[in-house]
């Protein structure tokens, strides 16, 4: 049956067929018709108090869910305000759909001054997202948000933008039964290649996993083929977790050790899931490997990006590593004489090798991490196993909790690497918090990058739930007032006026405290994790000069 929808509810109509459930955004002018129908078809609304929180929000929300985080916002500037937070969900793989309206379809060349007018949205846009498509009709509509959830289920998920100019969103055309993303199962490796691999992992006698974003629906096969192989297993920062980083195997986030870099180019096998190797997540370039590298990726072009593969195996990776599991397995069968739960030829060795390795690990930046690491010890020792921890791009995050705060499968720790946006931590907070309610949230910040989005403060105390927010305070960019000084520089530009952060939290209507010990951040936290609306606790960190 046809019937007539305005192109506002025919995108509200495609979200909620294709399961949206929830969305970030603020309304304006030009995106009324959208927020008119949000309540009707069952979709509930946060309201950040900017778009970049917004952006940032609902990529916590992707990431924790696996379903894709949706974002509203009005044309122009508004657009331009979540951009960061589409570079940032670029850059680490996040399943984000950000709607905005556009210029009309008959808008002339020539600038005639509209509101919020700009020279083209798509173009901005797809600088920094994986498509950016602008439809023509309101049936069209339909078309392109199955096109963003097929990209979502099917390759690398990337962020993308719709743009619904603004006639066609008031207006009303015909448009039949609704549109979805066709079904696809998970992209198998080829054959040929699996067996390769699975051959070499079985004659090697030093394996290492490198697990990155990719491998996190994948968390049993990465344990269970590690186990296997007894082989060690380092993670990127959006890998951090996928095996319990308090596992005998675990090294945790350390690829910016030079230690461990020194050792994974010793090794006879790096098998890599889910990751490009890349320089921010090694903080420098990964040494050649001296014997194999397998690459698994759902992405093609990660096979020959940065490192190539020596074999690549394209496919999703819990498929592809539950073949490798079973090809493991089934090579020891023939060994009648072989224990039951792993191997007869997987090392034995490799717990008393990690262990002896994170040691040298830490010892490598012991006097810097000594400001964060009790503190860290604290904040774990209160936080539930399937509590989230959002990061920002601040040291005591990357020095800080990446390597010394662990995590388990049950857990999740939200960073944004590669792109290294600021004032990620408190937006994504809360929508983590969005997603899931009942679990515990805490946001992990810098008194620098805080104030990139402390506005959200309000948000959090408008949604009234739990929301510690942990704010190392070093007075300022504590990074690069390190990088000058190393520099020979003289600090400029880097030291930010006293924020008195608690009362400031209490000003937004949430509450704030300052600690000045690892009990006593333990016991702030244990409070803030009962008490509804955001309360800020700050750690007090003595400048670097």
């Amino acid at each position: 049956m046809t019937s007539a929808l305005t192109g506002g509810e025919a995108v509200v109509r495609a979200l909620a067929a294709h399961g949206v459930t929830d969305a970030f955004g603020i309304p304006g002018t030009h995106n009324l018709e959208i927020y008119r129908h949000l309540v009707p078809y069952g979709i509930r609304h946060v309201t950040p108090r900017h778009e970049q929180g917004a952006g940032y929000a609902a990529d916590a929300y992707a990431r924790v869910t696996g379903r894709p985080g949706v974002a509203l916002t009005t044309t122009g500037p508004a657009l331009l305000n979540i951009a960061a937070a589409v570079g940032q969900a670029y850059s680490d793989s996040v399943p984000l759909l950000v709607v905005s309206p556009g210029m009309p379809l008959r808008h002339p060349r020539q600038s005639n001054g509209l509101l919020h007018e700009m020279r083209s949205q798509t173009e901005a846009l797809r600088g920094v997202a994986a498509f950016s498509h602008r439809v023509s009709s309101v049936p069209e509509v339909d078309a392109a948000v199955a096109r963003a959830f097929t990209l979502f289920r099917t390759g690398r998920p990337r962020p993308v933008h719709i743009e619904v100019p603004l006639d066609l969103l008031e207006s009303a055309e015909p448009s039949g039964p609704v549109r979805l993303a066709p079904p696809a199962g998970p992209p198998a490796a080829d054959p040929a290649a699996l067996a390769e691999a699975a051959a070499v992992l079985g004659a090697a006698r030093s394996t290492v996993l490198v697990l990155g974003g990719g491998a996190r629906a994948a968390a049993a096969e990465c344990l269970a083929l590690a186990e296997a192989l007894g082989a060690p297993v380092v993670t990127t920062a959006n890998g951090k977790g996928v095996v319990d980083e308090r596992h005998p195997l675990s090294l945790g986030v350390s690829l910016h050790s030079p230690a461990v870099r020194k050792w994974l180019a010793e090794r006879e096998v790096i098998l890599a899931v889910g990751t490009e190797l890349a320089e921010s997540d090694i903080w420098g370039p990964l040494p050649a490997p001296a014997g194999t590298l397998i690459r698994v990726d759902v992405d093609p072009a990660q096979m020959y990006a940065g490192i190539p593969a020596d074999i690549g195996l394209v496919g999703d990776a819990r498929v592809v590593l539950g073949a490798l599991v079973t090809a493991c397995y089934d090579h020891d069968s023939d060994d009648a004489d072989a224990p039951t739960d792993v191997p007869n030829d997987a090392p034995t060795g490799a717990p008393t090798d990690v262990s002896a390795l994170r040691t040298v690990r830490d010892d490598e930046t012991r006097a810097r991490d000594a400001r964060w690491v009790p503190y860290l010890r604290a904040v774990r020792g209160v936080l539930a196993e399937d509590a989230v921890v959002t990061s920002d791009s601040a040291q005591c995050c990357y020095y800080g909790a990446l390597p010394h705060l662990p995590i388990g499968p049950t857990g999740r720790y939200l960073h944004p690497t590669g792109f290294g946006t600021l004032g990620y931590a408190l937006p994504a907070a809360i929508g983590a918090k969005t997603a899931y309610p009942e679990r515990q949230v805490v946001a992990l910040s810098g008194d620098g990058g805080l104030q990139f989005s402390v506005q959200e403060l309000a948000t959090a105390a408008q949604l009234g739930a739990p929301l510690p927010v942990v704010v190392f305070d070093n007075g300022g960019y504590g990074e690069i007032r390190e990088e000058m000084a190393a520099r020979g520089d003289v600090p400029t530009a880097v030291d930010l006026p006293t924020v008195d952060l608690p009362a400031l939290a209490r000003a937004y209507g949430g509450h704030g405290v300052a600690v000045r010990t690892p009990g006593e951040l333990a016991d702030a936290l244990a409070t803030a994790l009962m008490t509804p609306g955001p309360t800020l606790v700050t750690v007090p960190e003595e400048p670097s000069r």
